[in-house]
């Protein structure tokens, strides 16, 4: 088949968002189909561009741009699923979160107000006439459902370079990947370390703009022998830090999936995680392959010194999601057959 598949482009912003368009896209192509990318530029601000953005999409027709037929279009993102094509698949990782589960509404201004009001219209319109429509995980079809009353079904992908990941010796640190930013919460992992009771170490790695508020907050505690942040890493380093981690703290506040999640039951490693924590929950079955918190740093510590002290234990709950991810058949060809469907 022929596919175009749609997402946006945020200049130098990457994230997980990345390894998903681009990982479906290079899936398509491994199976056979021609598939190109079509990535809009996207600006959270001004109100106006966002507006200016939705009105373009919807003039675009896709069934044969200069007589190219396209068999299929498969779109990800806010708002590049407003195109139009007959055979039309979306397959949401998130809709524009400020003005949905994000929305606060004492903040907000005129012009907000009427973006959030032309988005929800917008989503309910493109959505809704899909030729099928998925979600990258139970927790973004739960909010389609709450807000746009809209039925969506979950579809899982794997993280990049799944097959890569690995367990090695346990060197008794917590690991912690992820953008540094105030909806990650690397913060409860911080004040936990003031906590604990055992000799483990914290390592957060990524960069990020709460980068010298958590380094603060690090000094003014005196945990620079405790927490170490790494700032930015390569793969390798990445799957390393994994493989010789006791377990890996992920307590994100409602997440929308959550790579790291699948990254540590890849690496046979526990995860902690909150019972906020949104797309997390739905892979970390609390005392068997990992632990879900409230999200208390006392209760992230006593947690940790739990995992210090019965390391065979942890490895045990490490070994167990690593098959919990392997019985959940989480692959790329599943994830093609799905999308490709022509039911």
């Amino acid at each position: 088949m022929r596919v175009l598949v749609t997402a946006n482009l945020v200049p130098f912003l990457h994230g997980g968002a990345d390894y998903h368009i681009e990982g479906v896209t290079r899936a398509l192509k491994a199976h056979g189909h021609e598939a190109e990318l079509l990535r809009f530029p996207f600006r959270f601000q001004p109100e106006s561009d966002i507006h200016r953005l939705m009105e373009y999409v919807e003039t675009l027709d896709f069934t044969a741009p200069n007589g190219q037929a396209i068999d299929r279009t498969i779109s990800l993102q806010f708002p590049g699923y407003g195109v139009n094509h007959p055979e039309h698949v979306v397959w949401v990782m998130h809709q524009h979160r400020a003005m949905y589960e994000l929305w606060e509404d004492d903040k907000a201004t005129k012009e907000q107000r009427e973006l959030r009001k032309a988005i929800h219209a917008f989503d309910k319109r493109h959505l809704s006439r899909a030729k099928a429509l998925f979600a990258n995980s139970r927790r973004v079809a739960e909010r389609m459902a709450t807000y746009n009353d809209l039925t969506a079904r979950p579809l899982y992908h794997p993280p990049f370079d799944a097959q890569r990941f690995y367990c090695d010796e346990d060197w008794g640190y917590v690991f912690c990947p992820s953008r540094l930013e105030s909806l990650k919460r690397q913060d409860l992992l911080i004040e936990a370390a003031r906590h604990l009771k055992s000799p483990v170490r914290i390592l957060i790695a990524g960069s990020g703009g709460q980068a010298k508020r958590y380094q603060r907050l690090i000094e003014k505690h005196k945990l620079s022998d405790r927490v170490r942040l790494t700032g930015r890493f390569s793969e390798a380093e990445k799957r390393a830090w994994y493989a010789h981690s006791l377990a890996v703290f992920f307590g994100p506040k409602d997440e929308d999936y959550g790579y790291i999640t699948l990254e540590a039951m890849l690496s046979s490693k526990p995860v902690i995680t909150c019972e906020d924590s949104g797309g997390p929950r739905e892979f970390v079955q609390h005392d068997e392959t990992g632990w879900v918190l409230p999200a208390e740093p006392e209760a992230i510590a006593a947690t940790i010194d739990e995992a210090y002290a019965n390391r065979e234990r942890s490895a045990q709950m490490g070994r167990a999601g690593l098959d919990a991810y392997h019985r959940a058949g989480i692959g790329w060809p599943q994830v093609v057959e799905r999308l490709l469907d022509r039911t």
